[in-house]
């Protein structure tokens, strides 16, 4: 019970850090990617950084099911751990790998990352492996079929954007283009609406405060980038950036 308060507790502060985030990166664009600099300390190559600092997470979710104290889990349980676990080892180990060049990562947003994989590592794999119990028909639940349809259309969307922006420049090229297809054709931060949608369908899926936080989270982070991605193209291209085209949201925002 009382690891249940903790994990409590810890989603309630994600939601309040969510909110700091917010604020803090609609002012100021968190230094990596296009945006890196010298000017934030030491950096390490792309490829080790997006590896270290989302592993935590798939280590999280092995060592909470050697250490759970039921002998098995409900489907539902399952389920959510692949859906949480899956978007890792594309992020931790298949995004890396696939990763063409990438600007080196100030060593202070890697740790700054994997600080929040390792305690929201723990926080969904221990709730999912320990704590969180589900009635015996909830995956036939609309909650969890449309949550999941949404974690799906989401990881789809996620992996389509990479793979548009990986291949935007051709072999010898450098500097920025402008991405087309997909979702492109309506946003800016295509990648980002990806992830996004992920994870408020895992939180419907999951119905629980915790996967609720880091669906909030998430789109706190990562929502002020896509904005910033938006300016920045119409700056860097005013006449080819399309007119239509949005931020984050397909038209809306």
């Amino acid at each position: 019970m009382q690891e249940q308060t903790f994990i409590f507790g810890l989603s309630v502060l994600m939601l309040g850090t969510g909110v700091v985030a917010f604020l803090s990166l609609t002012v100021l664009r968190a230094p990596y990617g296009r945006y890196s600099s010298k000017q934030w300390g030491p950096r390490i190559p792309a490829r080790l950084a997006w590896f270290v600092m989302e592993s935590p997470t798939l280590v999280w979710t092995l060592l909470c099911l050697q250490i759970r104290e039921d002998a098995g889990l409900a489907w539902a349980n399952w389920l959510l751990l692949a859906m949480f676990s899956g978007h890792y080892v594309n992020r931790a180990i298949a995004y890396p790998l696939l990763l063409r060049g990438g600007k080196a990562m100030p060593v202070l947003v890697c740790a700054l990352a994997w600080t929040f994989c390792v305690v929201n590592g723990y926080l969904q794999a221990r709730s999912i492996c320990s704590f969180d119990e589900y009635a015996e028909g909830w995956t036939r639940d609309p909650r969890f079929l449309l949550g999941s349809a949404l974690w799906a259309a989401g990881l789809l969307i996620n992996v389509q954007s990479d793979g548009i922006l990986r291949n935007l420049r051709k072999p010898g090229e450098t500097g920025y283009k402008i991405p087309r297809g997909g979702m492109f054709e309506y946003i800016s931060g295509a990648h980002y609406f990806g992830e996004i949608l992920e994870w408020i369908g895992f939180a419907m899926a999951s119905w629980r405060l915790r996967a609720a936080a880091f669906a909030f989270f998430t789109a706190c982070n990562i929502g002020p980038r896509a904005y910033h991605h938006h300016l920045w193209y119409k700056e860097k291209f005013p006449e080819t950036c399309p007119k239509r085209r949005r931020a984050l949201i397909p038209f809306v925002v």
